[in-house]
């Protein structure tokens, strides 16, 4: 069944951001380096276990909000029946190379949600 398996936190002060994820959750945050500025959120469930990981980078578009991404085997099938079913896609597919495809939507009630699809040899 697809789960929740990432979300993204845009940030106006990535600085600041972190300090106030950190501070509240005890959460950590690790660069992935590379052309722009991206982190890796890592979380911990109440039992110790790893919890969902994140991402944190700057807000993209004026009213951006926190994005969950939800794990599906076929972004192409998926982005169909959101369609189908009412939703929208903000955001087609999408390859975020050596980790998968994402695309962003809209579903019947106006809320954004992700879809992403592991795919290592997404170029």
């Amino acid at each position: 069944m697809p789960t929740i398996v990432h979300f993204d936190v845009p940030a106006d002060d990535i600085e600041r951001a972190q300090g106030f994820y950190g501070s509240l959750f005890g959460w950590t945050f690790t660069s992935y380096g590379g052309p722009y500025e991206y982190n890796r959120i890592e979380t911990t469930a109440e039992n110790g276990s790893p919890g969902v990981a994140g991402g944190m980078g700057p807000r993209g578009e004026s009213g951006q909000q926190i994005t969950n991404y939800v794990g599906v085997p076929s972004v192409t099938e998926y982005l169909e029946l959101v369609t189908a079913l009412g939703g929208a896609v903000l955001m087609p597919q999408t390859p975020i190379p050596g980790f998968g495809w994402l695309a962003v939507c809209l579903d019947t009630e106006g809320n954004r949600f992700g879809l992403f699809e592991d795919d290592p040899e997404a170029a």
